[in-house]
């Protein structure tokens, strides 16, 4: 399909169940983030005050997928109907945004240490970590944007099968590959309580945006291009597809891990040995040692291998890592300021040790 066959489908009728669909999707998860079960993590202390975090989502995610799954083989309704309501779905998922955003401001003018003017409080937000019964709701969001890409990416799977009647090779790797990285996710879910986002970015529109309309939306793109996508995908493109998925997904979480289990626990091994640190506070073993923002480059690679998916035939599903290169090459430098601001000397003197901010020997 293309995009103006996706736009030509966009109809009042089709707007009114795409809110529906999204109103039913959030609500669902956000009741399972309170009643289901999860271990308890204490996250840093954020203003003053620790909060703890329910980390369930590997849960909720896992039934998602299973009900989608058997619904789909007994035939209760299929996938495609994210495909066909692709338009309308993003749409609605802007005007849920919105709204959420201004929510968010309203409740936040009660908040004494917002910033001053309605535009900068609304787009970046004026409260650190606003909660809604019991839930962080920034700590919340990601699960609608991440298990919403795993069901759109689904539902193209869907739609190529029930067009063509197989997967391509193409198709299938794409699949493996994004199931993989948003089920890891959630099986660490915990370390996204020392994230930059979750400890120090208010939630506002820039973050509510992002989580639900930029990720499940735009992430997606190569899978949506992979549908009616007709070169074949040789077998020894596709090997190194696989092993450059495998090496981008190996340094990304395995450095987001690292860290992770550094903050829990300083005396924790890495690769073997004990942690190496300067002055107790900042990690130079594992991926640490070698360069700065590694998980960056990692993620960046995964997101390459998503999209070399797709062959050569358009740039357009290129975009994406295009985009992520980008925001993270700036999110990099963003990080090397705030470091040299909170730690001084002693940041110099790590910069000195892990040379490289993201390409060793290179950059």
């Amino acid at each position: 399909m293309s995009l103006a066959a996706l736009w030509a489908g966009l109809s009042g009728r089709a707007v009114l169940e795409a809110t529906g669909m999204l109103l039913l999707f959030v609500a669902l998860l956000f009741l399972g983030s309170i009643v289901l079960p999860g271990r308890r993590v204490t996250g840093p202390g954020l203003a003053g005050e620790s909060r703890t975090y329910k980390l369930n989502g590997l849960a909720a995610f896992l039934i998602v997928m299973t009900v989608a799954c058997l619904a789909q083989v007994f035939g209760w309704f299929s996938l495609s109907v994210l495909h066909t309501h692709f338009a309308a779905l993003f749409v609605t998922a802007n005007v849920f945004a919105f709204v959420a955003a201004g929510w968010l401001y309203l409740r936040g003018t009660r908040n004494p240490d917002a910033s001053p003017g309605f535009l900068r409080n609304y787009f970046f937000g004026s409260e650190l970590n606003p909660a809604a019964l019991g839930v962080d709701l920034k700590f919340f969001s990601y699960r609608p944007s991440l298990i919403g890409l795993a069901l759109f990416n689904a539902s193209f799977a869907v739609v190529q099968y029930e067009t063509y009647g197989r997967l391509t090779l193409a198709m299938t790797l794409y699949q493996i590959f994004t199931f993989v990285y948003v089920l890891n996710y959630f099986q660490f879910e915990g370390g996204m309580t020392h994230t930059w986002d979750l400890v120090s970015e208010r939630f506002g529109w820039m973050l509510v945006w992002g989580d639900y309309v930029l990720v499940p939306f735009f992430y997606c793109f190569p899978g949506w291009w992979l549908v009616h996508a007709a070169e074949p995908l040789p077998p020894p493109a596709a090997a190194a597809i696989v092993l450059l998925f495998t090496l981008g997904f190996w340094v990304f979480r395995g450095a987001n891990q690292q860290k992770h289990r550094f903050k829990r626990d300083p005396d924790v091994r890495i690769w073997g040995k004990p942690a190496r640190t300067l002055d107790g506070r900042l990690l130079v073993s594992g991926f640490w040692g070698i360069g700065r923002h590694l998980n960056y480059t990692g993620e960046i690679c995964v997101y390459l291998a998503f999209t070399l998916t797709t062959g050569f035939a358009s740039w357009l599903p290129y975009l994406l890592p295009m985009w992520l290169a980008g925001l993270l090459g700036h999110r990099a430098r963003r990080d090397d300021r705030r470091c040299r601001a909170k730690y001084g000397e002693l940041w110099d003197r790590y910069t000195q040790h892990a040379r490289f901010a993201m390409l060793p020997f290179i950059y």
